[in-house]
């Protein structure tokens, strides 16, 4: 009987991913489409998947699929066609990710959940189908250099913070299902002007669009492909590109740089810096960004708590940890503030 989930300790498969030298593509996918079994078709994804050697995290559910993957180089060909030869899946967009480092995930896993997204909405209410415009980066552009635009970045604010359009509206918010309402309350007495939404890869605008179209805005655009897609064609076609900083990803990288900007500071010293790292003591893990040098200072940890901790024997870190709180236990994801002095 074949194996439908990963059998192997983690902390083994992430080593054998940095000690491995076999190339590796990172990319993207999502496809609406309305699942019967997504069960059924779970765990036939993840035969096929397999056989291709992916890693990666998908989430299938009956409204239907949306993955964040990598795919070793020399199989990517035979990946496509595994993929394409799914009928709804024939032709989708691949988002190939900006930086060409593949060691972003380290073991395959296919979930089903309730949504692809969790956007809080409910789908009956509204034509998911009826969706904004998609735009080309040529058209982003010409959009963006008008002064009128609305520009929403509809993602969270732990991923705007590191990067974004000049201009936009990024919400403080930790999950698309607050970004949603909180965008349409802001933008209530603006329903007939140009609002171009993005987002990293284009899903959560897909949504987003067609909700707001629902509540009466007139003129919803969105990012074609999102921030990756729209950074590919600047470059194809030599555009200038209006995405300053780096591109936050839900994988080991944890971003990709899209212009050398850094917009983002140390949440320990306060300097300049756009390195998110997870707090290096497992028992916290609080996502958070941190230079080189507080890294050395803290042993890659977000406190001194933290970094004493972590540099304990592991039988004492066993022991204690049920009995101590850390910053993870505190703070939202991205939230870490109590070192910065600026």
């Amino acid at each position: 009987m074949k194996r439908l989930f990963n059998r192997v300790n983690n902390r083994e498969l992430k080593q054998r991913l940095e000690e491995s030298n076999e190339p590796r593509t990172t990319l993207s996918f999502y496809q609406y489409h309305q699942l019967e079994d997504p069960q059924a078709f779970r765990d036939e994804l993840y035969l096929l998947l397999s056989e291709c050697g992916v890693l990666g995290r998908i989430y299938v559910a009956k409204e239907g699929i949306n993955g964040q993957i990598s795919v070793p180089t020399e199989k990517f060909e035979a990946f496509k066609a595994a993929l394409f030869s799914i009928h709804w899946l024939n032709g989708i967009r691949l988002n190939i990710a900006v930086e060409k480092d593949g060691k972003s995930f380290f073991k395959l896993a296919i979930k089903v959940r309730e949504k692809i997204v969790a956007d809080g909405l409910d789908d009956a209410t509204f034509d998911v189908t009826k969706r904004g415009k998609h735009l080309r980066a040529p058209e982003v552009n010409a959009l963006l250099d008008q002064p009128e635009t609305i520009v929403v970045d509809m993602r969270n604010h732990y991923e705007s913070e590191v990067g974004y359009f000049e201009g936009a509206i990024r919400p403080d918010v930790e999950t698309f299902r607050e970004a949603l309402p909180l965008v349409e309350d802001l933008l209530k007495a603006e329903k007939e002007k140009n609002i171009v939404m993005y987002c990293t890869g284009g899903i959560r605008c897909e949504k987003a669009s067609a909700y707001y179209l629902h509540k009466g805005f007139s003129n919803v655009f969105m990012i074609d492909g999102g921030i990756i897609e729209y950074a590919h064609q600047c470059e194809e076609q030599g555009l200038p590109n209006k995405f300053i900083g780096k591109n936050f990803v839900f994988d080991e990288r944890l971003g990709e740089r899209i212009s050398e900007d850094v917009v983002a500071h140390c949440h320990q010293c306060g300097q300049p810096c756009d390195t998110h790292r997870n707090c290096a003591n497992d028992v916290c893990h609080v996502l958070f960004i941190q230079c080189d040098d507080c890294a050395a200072k803290y042993h890659a940890c977000c406190s001194q708590e933290c970094a004493d901790f972590s540099q304990l024997p592991a039988e004492e870190q066993e022991e204690l940890k049920g009995t101590l709180e850390f910053n993870g236990t505190r703070f939202g994801k991205g939230r870490y503030r109590a070192l910065r002095r600026t």
